[in-house]
């Protein structure tokens, strides 16, 4: 797998010893120990994580005499994460309070430096729950200016194109949906939050989840400022600021880090599945007024993709005032070759005949990448314990075939507002624990449409692990579902962690992917530069690694080093030591787009994702 002439022979002992493992299946715990024997005698290469959540501060000494106390405030709620669940449980909690007369402090801290900034979705809205929160949200100015008018669904060739019809009842028709900028409805919805006295933080991200004595969740804590990249403090560092409250509702999005913690503390995962993900990549383009149909919406599934990967495009023409359309690709990230490159495969598809005619002479104006959550029913979690409650897209509410989450997401948040407002208004509460809680939102969600409407569907994602993949999952789907609406009497499972599913390289054939043309496809870094992400470059990665050995020791030699590939945004690089024996692992943290796809796919589960300075990130305007 190596050219012999790059790597001394202690490198190759630690790759035998570590394909032994693998031969033998040895635990992951067994691969550090054998790669750190093995290696002992390998060039030092610098280390690659100084974040204080791998190296405490306590046992630093340039930490010593730091003042250390934060700040703390109290609310009555407090909700992490500004998206669409959150802002509409902000909105619907406030709503109770006017029409009950109540006083009631409800505080939302977002990471991004503005409401909507870090949201990205295709996204093509179902308007249900937004008319429930807002009867009225046409005169109030929502942005929702494309109605549906034309619904396209296509099998890819590499050449031509399969039409398939879209039948009345089919999860993928959009009669009577809006195609949307998300992050534009995301900042409306903000400013009607503020108009009700929610009191918004952008730019705070929220770090740590405290707890009471009696282990119910107390609040959050907002991240550090003014940590210099080595881990040592600069003369200008703030501690965090604490934020309590009676309850703590958590809405951070797809695999949210925070959300990582209470899955573990409260056993919150014993019950169900483990969560499967996709990546999302998307543009935004000005095309040629003639071929601007505003309206269209055109989904496909097929090529470049075989037909054992899981995923699709979409391709939706808007109509706010000027020629624009919104493109993307999403890969199911239970993909098993390592040589995948989702954003390769994305721009490879916008070169096929039936998509390149509508982006020629056009011109890219964004681009961002998300993950998005594909376990549906049989992954959802317990979403309540002492203290707090799971909304929106972070324990995961997408219903997969309708490619939405949206209004499931708005739906879970202001199901968690009437579940909660009674207990915290109270005037006597009878609670077992300090942090209220509110098993009632759990009921409630079980018997509103969202729960009907995610079981119905629960099976045809796991249908396309079959041998014939793409095409059984579509039978599959033409017959229980379209003919018996979900109610076959079995419950199918996924495999797995996404994780686990990739192969060794030495098993998997490389991808030639042709070279990007700058006219309809493109490099990954002039890609990012329109994402306009940034991040404070004098502060420690935010890409933790729990062992900087593990790259190279194994991802590289086992799996040719994947994340290079799998990340969106060049995070992830492999150069040669300065020694000029061997690799290292660079990362670029500045280019993250916060889509956590590595903390989700890395095949050793060695990187954690962690906050950035508040702030940091992707700045999307309309993503």
């Amino acid at each position: 797998m190596f050219p012999a002439s790059r790597y001394s022979s202690q490198a190759h002992r630690c790759i035998r010893a570590l394909k032994t493992a693998q031969t033998e299946h040895a635990a992951p715990q067994l691969y550090t120990t054998l790669h750190r024997r093995a290696c002992s005698s390998l060039p030092a290469a610098p280390r690659i994580t100084t974040h204080y959540s791998i190296h405490p501060r306590d046992k630093d000494p340039r930490w010593e005499g730091v003042e250390m106390e934060r700040f703390a405030d109290e609310a009555d709620v407090v909700i992490v994460g500004g998206g669409p669940a959150g802002l509409s449980a902000a909105i619907r909690l406030k709503q109770l309070a006017n029409e009950h007369e109540k006083e009631l402090r409800v505080c939302l801290v977002e990471k991004a430096s503005q409401i909507g900034a870090h949201t990205l979705s295709g996204a093509c809205l179902e308007p249900s729950a937004l008319s429930e929160l807002f009867h009225d949200w046409k005169e109030r100015g929502a942005p929702l200016t494309t109605p549906v008018t034309e619904d396209i669904f296509n099998i890819l060739t590499e050449k031509h194109r399969i039409p398939v019809p879209i039948l009345p009842g089919l999860p993928m028709r959009n009669h009577g949906n809006y195609i949307v900028r998300l992050g534009n409805l995301v900042r409306w919805l903000g400013e009607q939050a503020e108009e009700l006295g929610v009191e918004l933080y952008p730019g705070y991200a929220a770090s740590e989840v405290l707890f009471h004595e009696d282990g119910s969740v107390k609040g959050i804590a907002t991240n550090d400022v003014g940590i210099a990249k080595d881990g040592s403090p600069k003369d200008v560092f703030e501690r965090g600021m604490e934020l309590h409250a009676k309850v703590t509702l958590f809405g951070e999005g797809c695999h949210g880090h925070l959300a990582k913690q209470l899955y573990k503390q409260f056993n919150l995962r014993e019950n169900c599945e483990p969560q499967t993900y996709a990546i999302g990549l998307k543009e935004i383009w000005t095309i040629d007024e003639k071929k601007w149909r505003p309206g269209r919406v055109e989904h496909s599934v097929g090529w470049p993709l075989n037909r054992n990967t899981y995923g699709g495009s979409f391709l939706y023409h808007l109509n706010e005032g000027e020629p624009l359309v919104a493109l993307g690709f999403v890969v199911g990230l239970d993909y098993s070759n390592p040589y995948l490159s989702p954003f390769r495969e994305f721009q490879r598809w916008k070169h096929h005949p039936f998509v390149a005619p509508t982006l020629e002479g056009g011109h890219r104006i964004a681009y961002g990448a998300r993950a998005l959550n594909e376990g549906g029913f049989q992954s959802i979690p317990k979403l309540t314990f002492p203290g707090g409650l799971l909304i929106g897209c972070s324990p995961g509410f997408m219903n997969v075939p309708k490619i939405k989450g949206t209004h499931t997401a708005m739906k879970s948040g202001m199901l968690a507002a009437e579940a909660i407002f009674p207990k915290v208004t109270a005037e006597s509460l009878d609670s077992e624990t300090t942090g209220i809680h509110v098993p009632e939102y759990a009921e409630n969600l079980k018997n509103s449409w969202v729960w009907k409407e995610l079981y119905a569907v629960r099976n045809i994602r796991p249908s396309f692990h079959n041998y014939f993949g793409l095409y059984g999952g579509m039978v599959y789907t033409g017959i229980f579902y379209w003919i018996f609406r979900g109610k076959e009497p079995w419950t199918l499972k996924h495999c797995g962690l996404d994780a686990n599913q990739l192969k060794p390289a030495k098993d998997c054939t490389p991808i030639d992917y042709p070279k990007p043309d700058g006219k309809i496809s493109f490099d990954l870094l002039s890609s990012v530069a329109l994402s306009g992400t940034n991040h404070e470059g004098d502060q420690p990665a935010h890409l933790t690694l729990k062992d900087d050995d593990v790259p190279v020791a194994r991802n590289l030699s086992v799996y040719d080093g994947p994340e290079q590939r799998f990340c969106p945004a060049g995070v992830y690089e492999y150069v040669p030591m300065e020694t000029g024996d061997g690799m290292r692992l660079q990362i670029n943290a500045q280019n993250c787009v916060h889509c956590k796809t590595c903390d989700i796919k890395d095949p050793s589960q060695n990187i954690n994702w962690v906050v950035p300075e508040g702030g940091g990130g992707p700045a999307y305007n309309g993503m």
